[in-house]
């Protein structure tokens, strides 16, 4: 019977893993990601500059884009969601984008 009990909690806890939104990764919460990134970050978003060449601008941008994905939770599976997350990390990039000073 204990064996029985045993399996079941641990079914349990694998099937509360599988389907919260978050689920049971090692991964850090994007608020202590923000806290220990405000922390240790010692330039701010005005002191950003984009490169003028092409692969610069491109590699700055890809780099912008996984610090807005770290941010956030994790990328969906489902198709829907995944489009609805793409809008949601293009609208933050352009919001940046454009809080960013012309130069």
């Amino acid at each position: 019977m204990f064996e029985v009990t045993l399996l079941f909690l641990v079914m349990l806890v694998i099937a509360v893993c599988a389907f919260l939104p978050v689920g049971c990764s090692a991964r850090p919460s994007a608020k202590s990601y923000q806290q220990s990134d405000a922390a240790g970050d010692s330039c701010s978003d005005s002191e950003l500059i984009v490169p003028v060449d092409s692969t610069s601008k491109q590699s700055f941008l890809t780099h912008l884009q996984s610090e807005i994905e770290s941010a956030l939770f994790p990328r969906p599976t489902d198709s829907i969601l995944q489009r609805h997350y793409d809008a949601l990390v293009n609208a933050e990039l352009e919001n940046r984008l454009a809080a960013m000073p012309d130069s």
